[in-house]
């Protein structure tokens, strides 16, 4: 019986140990495997290394042909179906309003969405008996100034941020007349990191010029907050820009993009609007708001006036008085508007103004400084169909408002890496090589996006020495997936050493957005979220800005 035991005892120990030996090989395999596939034993990778473990081809540059004639951003306007609408009005007359964002979004940014549903619920009618019906449409400022412009959608009302887009438009051919001077109060602010010495504009602004503080702003082509700034900043003339410029490491592409970078603590200052801010208690804990330029009032325009019947004129009137009723102004006033009244300014600028600001901007944005940028175009497999399609008309148009100054280079990829095009000044011989490579541009294989972007980090690096004062940056078009060696853990840390922005645009509807937002905060570049409808327009506007 003893002996039984101990037999017993010593299979169990065998039988132990063999499972704990399998257990070991079992996570040291893991363990190998995860090794493998990072490329890395204890650290983040360096670009380097990443380039060492990746089949990298050159390609051999083929001409294509340049249209060589002005592109027309209003080409590539989307339908204006990209932009919903927010309220459907109903009735014989239906009067619609386009508004800037922070009056027709979501929570507190929803004022006129609220004015319009209480409207239409009221039954109102003219004088003939004629009921009315109010819908509002969602556009960004300066977007909606571009469909005016063009012809290509033109609302009953259009009331943006401020009078600058407005004014903007009505030099540039649109039929715009004041309604209401003003629907709800704002106003344009800098944020500045609570506990700073800085409390007013122009000590904010010599703190920028000193290179003391580190603020970002939006773009003013789109954001009417940006092109406030940029006029207030000409007021003393281009150098009060340019030397403000050159310390800017951060230009976003919406306000959104602006408060996103807020949130992650990495500027000293950054542009808003007091509603935007006294609505969101993370910037109103960081931050103190300085208000600046002129004010944001959400000016009224009435579109085309003279070609609407009197009938139609009549209820654009009964939905403006309604809007400043004293109903309606409470709604606005519950949201954080109607509220910092006390700031004037003495400040006027004119249409003129705003056009001139734009040319001033294109030109003198970069402060003479080279530009080096390198594409990096996502060719594999699940970029096939529209979304490579769109890539490719993207990158051609997008080509016409790449200054002839800047040095351009262009890499594709998919299972593996190819340097189409090494970096060079983008003139006409560039252009066309450019071109060319995009012309053969398919939709293949797999997802090595990070290898991708470690060639084209190493690209820039070594152009730079030649240009060591240049401004670089890299632009990734792709659907934000990756199946490579490497992943975004795998060189967070070495893209953030580097320090170059890279600028993202997803293509598809099942774009990975949020790896893509990540990898454009590490250095403070611009992620567009896009669909197939509007990314030509977007993607033009933002190297129109940038480039």
């Amino acid at each position: 019986m003893n002996k039984k035991k101990k037999s017993d005892q010593t299979a169990l120990v065998i039988i132990g140990m063999v499972a704990a030996a399998v257990m070991f090989i079992v996570l040291m395999s893991a363990i190998v495997s995860k090794l493998a596939k990072s490329g890395r034993s204890s650290s983040e990778v360096s670009v380097e290394e990443v380039i060492r473990h990746t089949d990298v081809t050159d390609a051999t540059p083929v001409k294509g042909t340049v249209n060589l004639d002005s592109s027309n951003l209003y080409d590539e306007l989307p339908d204006i179906s990209k932009y919903p609408l927010k309220v459907t009005g109903r009735g014989d007359i239906v009067i619609e309003i386009a508004t800037s964002g922070e009056k027709a979004g979501d929570g507190t940014d929803r004022w006129l969405i609220d004015v319009a549903e209480n409207f239409n619920k009221e039954g109102f009618t003219t004088g003939s008996g004629r009921s009315i019906g109010m819908s509002v449409r969602s556009v960004p400022s300066g977007t909606a100034a571009d469909y005016i412009m063009s012809g290509k959608y033109v609302p009953d009302i259009y009331t943006p941020s401020n009078t600058l887009f407005g004014e903007y438009a009505k030099v540039n051919g649109a039929d715009l007349e004041v309604g209401k001077e003003r629907l709800v109060g704002n106003t344009a602010g800098i944020l500045v990191k609570k506990g700073s010495s800085y409390t007013d504009f122009d000590s904010v602004i010599t703190a920028v010029q000193a290179n003391e503080i580190q603020m970002g702003y939006t773009n003013p082509q789109t954001s009417a907050t940006g092109m406030n700034l940029l006029l207030t900043l000409l007021e003393d003339g281009e150098e009060s820009f340019t030397s403000f410029n050159k310390n800017i490491p951060y230009v976003a592409y919406t306000t959104q993009q602006m408060r996103d970078s807020a949130a992650n603590g990495t500027l000293d200052g950054m542009l808003t609007e007091y509603q935007a801010y006294i609505n969101d208690d993370n910037l109103k804990n960081a931050y103190t708001f300085i208000p600046f330029g002129v004010r944001h009032d959400n000016p009224a325009y009435i579109c085309n006036k003279g070609s609407k019947s009197a009938d139609e004129l009549e209820a654009i009137n009964i939905i403006l008085d309604y809007s400043v009723s004293e109903s309606q102004q409470k709604i606005a006033t519950r949201y954080g508007f109607n509220a910092n009244d006390e700031y004037t300014s003495d400040l006027q600028f004119t249409g003129a103004d705003v056009t001139s600001a734009l040319k001033t901007y294109k030109k003198a944005k970069d402060n003479g400084k080279d530009i080096i940028a390198v594409f990096v175009a996502d060719c594999s497999g699940s970029m096939d169909g529209d979304p490579m399609l769109q890539l490719k008309e993207s990158l051609s148009n997008g080509a016409n408002y790449i200054n002839d100054n800047n040095y351009i280079g262009l890499v594709s990829y998919s299972t593996d890496v190819t340097r189409e095009l090494p970096i060079a000044q983008f003139d006409l011989n560039q252009r066309s090589y450019f071109q060319g490579a995009i012309d053969n541009f398919y939709a293949n294989g797999g997802t090595s996006t990070y290898e991708a972007l470690s060639v084209a980090i190493d690209m820039v690096k070594k152009e730079k020495e030649n240009h060591t004062d240049a401004k670089c940056m890299i632009f990734l078009l792709s659907d934000g997936y990756a199946n490579g060696r490497y992943d975004y853990k795998d060189l967070e840390s070495a893209i953030d050493s580097e320090d170059i922005p890279v600028y993202t645009i997803a293509y598809g509807s099942g774009a990975n957005t949020d790896e893509l937002k990540n990898l454009s905060n590490i250095n403070e570049g611009a992620a567009i979220n896009a669909d197939s409808d509007d990314i030509v327009y977007k993607i033009k506007s933002l190297f129109n800005s940038q480039l």
